[in-house]
């Protein structure tokens, strides 16, 4: 057999040790190595050289991976197990392990140096170059065999399809990720007890806990011989078995039976969408995410919140347009979701509009009438009309009173949450109704602290990419209609569409708030003959700004950054801080407070820029509202046409507008027919 000798120096690097102690250890055990010598360059005593057969594994491998960088080679992958990353999703790695991934991007690149590299000998330069990475020449060549190896599988199989796998020596220097719900420990046969006890009829109706299945469980495992599992690994089963797609309606159906499952559980009636356009009917409502997540209210303060949805379905497509999350859902929420749904490119103007009973979508801004009156009636002017046939909704229909599933978007809120809300780690459950045992227990203020709940924002992003995924997602109503498309972004592209032309966006947002500039000075903002004033105007003095208030509501203003459109604060009408007058003793030392405070930030601000700071970080406030358009911003989807507004104090201001405009046009000219009189006589 061909040996391979190299030096003792050489030797103890691969070893992982230093020279002194890998010469101790040949001399105590000469035995157990294959050793020769050979003369030294320029005389002295022989060199003593070792097989690398003859040392360890570990170093072995070592030794591998070292020469297959020199020779530029991967080691032999026959017909092996592949490694696990060439199965794997990148998409699905990346978004569940960001940091790292990136991590190991950076870290491959440098090593890709080391790799290259081929001006002096190796091993020395390999010493100093692990040493730079923080890590030993042991690891540094482990990491190397790792990416030769991945690059040999990506070339196989890149001679097979012809697509690059370069991402491979990424991965190769990722940690493989951890298997999910194979439940290793839990043999077939304890996992059918578990299921069957879980899930019998008299442990259902007796609403059994998993404390009490745990129990039968050691008394059956010690019956038959088992080795019995941990409870939190039953637990853990148990809820693998839950959230399987049908287990919690059998569950349902064994606790209480075939007629109350039939009330609850089982489909009222089944629907011909098909007969209906695109955008022709579209049922709305509002959702409470069972998530919690990190709000900053205007004032700074930061709260965990249950953010609420406000979305929209078109029932031909079931495409879910229109779609706001706020913390508070409230008439103005719901209007901005009318809007979005309207001027977005997923959306339009729609025929019928099926809404909920609730106090917001029924209050008499929004239909024009008594919400009493179930009947809605559209025979009035703009101040009684309301703001649905205000944007050219020709009908409005409301839901019964204690039937779900008379609006079917409730179906897919309970999609939403089993789909999406569980994901996270602050769901919580359901937190109404006489369902206790499906409210979850979570450190909800302890997350918060330690700024592991996502921001509204954050959250609001989640949701986008979920939504355009189920968008996406072929949808089993529309397949079993027989739809000829199956997505709902399909249907709702290419089925036959109701059209109705949009107000205009300038109209639209008038209906909504009205919008203006101002000028701060060092007392706030003078609007209406009333002063308004907030600590964060104290920045702004001098310079101009936007202003939008609600035309029911003029006790604030909220500002935002002209420039950058980011909001500023919610100024309060000044009450107290008149020109002359008497002033409370606590309205006057909050003003003297914040006098000095904006004193002391000035300053700070000022020291910071003179000690060398050359970039300020404003992360901005966050609103209570997010995934609404922009009022100050055209709307997405162009519109050819434009449908004026039907009622009178529109069209009566246009005429107006019009007069004006020609009563000054005649003016004009009179003036300067008298000029030429003049000239002439």
């Amino acid at each position: 057999m061909d040996l391979t000798y190299i030096t003792l120096e050489e030797a103890a690097v691969y070893e992982g040790m230093k020279y002194r102690g890998m010469a101790s250890r040949v001399n105590r055990n000469p035995d157990e190595y294959d050793l020769k010598t050979q003369p030294r360059e320029g005389g002295g005593r022989p060199q003593v050289l070792v097989s690398v057969a003859s040392l360890s594994p570990k170093a072995r491998r070592a030794y591998k991976a070292a020469q297959a960088v020199d020779q530029e080679e991967a080691p032999a992958s026959g017909e092996e197990t592949p490694p696990w990353y060439v199965e794997a999703d990148l998409n699905s790695y990346i978004e569940s392990n960001k940091r790292k991934f990136y991590e190991a991007v950076e870290l491959a690149n440098q090593l890709q140096c080391f790799i290259d590299y081929d001006e002096r000998e190796k091993t020395t330069y390999a010493s100093e170059f692990a040493a730079s990475l923080g890590i030993s020449q042991r690891t540094l060549y482990r990491y190397v065999g790792n990416i030769m190896e991945a690059q040999a599988w990506a070339r196989r199989l890149e001679q097979k399809d012809g697509h690059s796998r370069d991402y491979f020596k990424v991965l190769s220097l990722c940690r493989k990720p951890r298997v999910k719900d194979n439940f290793p420990s839990l043999p077939e046969e304890q996992k059918a007890y578990i299921a069957a006890v879980w899930f019998s009829r008299s442990f259902c109706q007796n609403l059994g806990t998993r404390e009490m299945l745990y129990d039968a469980l050691r008394v059956e495992a010690k019956r038959q011989g088992w080795e019995c599992p941990s409870m939190r690994t039953v637990g853990r089963y148990i809820s693998y078995l839950m959230e399987q797609r049908g287990a919690r309606s059998a569950q349902y159906l064994a606790a209480n039976g075939t007629r109350e499952w039939k009330n609850k559980m089982m489909l009222k009636t089944k629907r011909d969408s098909t007969a209906l356009k695109v955008m022709e009917y579209v049922v709305g409502d509002e959702h409470t995410f069972d998530v919690w997540v990190q709000y900053t209210a205007p004032n700074g303060k930061i709260k965990a919140v249950r953010p609420k949805l406000t979305a929209w379905e078109d029932m031909r497509s079931r495409a879910i347009i229109g779609d706001v999350i706020s913390v508070d859902a409230d008439s103005q929420t719901l209007k901005d979701s009318l809007v979005k749904m309207i001027y977005s490119e997923i959306g339009g103007v729609p025929k019928v509009l099926h809404i909920d009973n609730g106090k917001d979508y029924t209050a008499k801004t929004m239909t024009g009438q008594n919400r009493k009156e179930r009947k809605i009636e559209f025979d009035f002017d703009a101040e009684t009309v309301g703001f649905y046939q205000s944007i050219g909704i020709q009908e409005v229909g409301r839901s019964l009173p204690y039937q779900a599933w008379d609006k079917p978007i409730e179906r897919f809120f309970n999609t939403v949450c089993n789909k999406f809300s569980r994901w996270f780690a602050s769901y919580t459950g359901t937190l109404t109704g006489s369902k206790t045992y499906a409210k979850r227990n979570k450190d909800i203020d302890g997350m918060l602290e330690r700024g592991e709940l996502y921001t509204m924002e954050e959250f609001f992003e989640l949701w986008t990419q979920w939504k355009q995924q189920y968008m996406q997602t072929e949808h089993r109503a529309l397949k079993s209609a027989g739809e000829k498309w199956k997505t709902p972004l399909e249907v709702f592209q290419n089925a036959e569409r109701y059209e109705k032309a949009a107000p205009p966006w300038d109209y639209t947002v008038s209906q909504l708030m009205r919008s203006a500039t101002a000028r701060v000075t060092n007392q706030g903002i003078n609007r209406f003959g009333v002063l308004y004033t907030n600590y964060e105007l104290s920045f702004y003095i001098g310079q101009t700004v936007r202003i939008k208030w609600d035309l029911d509501d003029v006790t604030k203003l909220y500002v935002y950054d002209i420039k950058s459109g980011e909001k500023i604060c919610e100024a309060e009408s000044a009450e107290l801080l008149h020109y002359y007058g008497n002033v409370s003793q606590e309205a006057l030392e909050k003003h003297l407070r914040n006098q000095k405070r904006q004193q002391k930030e000035t300053q700070e601000f000022l020291d910071a820029v003179r000690k060398g700071y050359t970039e300020l970080v404003d992360e901005g406030r966050k609103t209570a509202t997010v995934g609404g358009l922009d009022l100050a911003l055209k709307p997405e989807r162009k519109q050819k046409v434009v449908s004026l507004p039907v009622d009178k104090e529109y069209r009566q201001g246009r005429r107006q507008k019009k007069a004006e405009e020609n009563e000054f046009l005649q003016s004009k000219g009179n003036e300067a027919l008298e000029r030429l009189r003049a000239i002439q006589g």
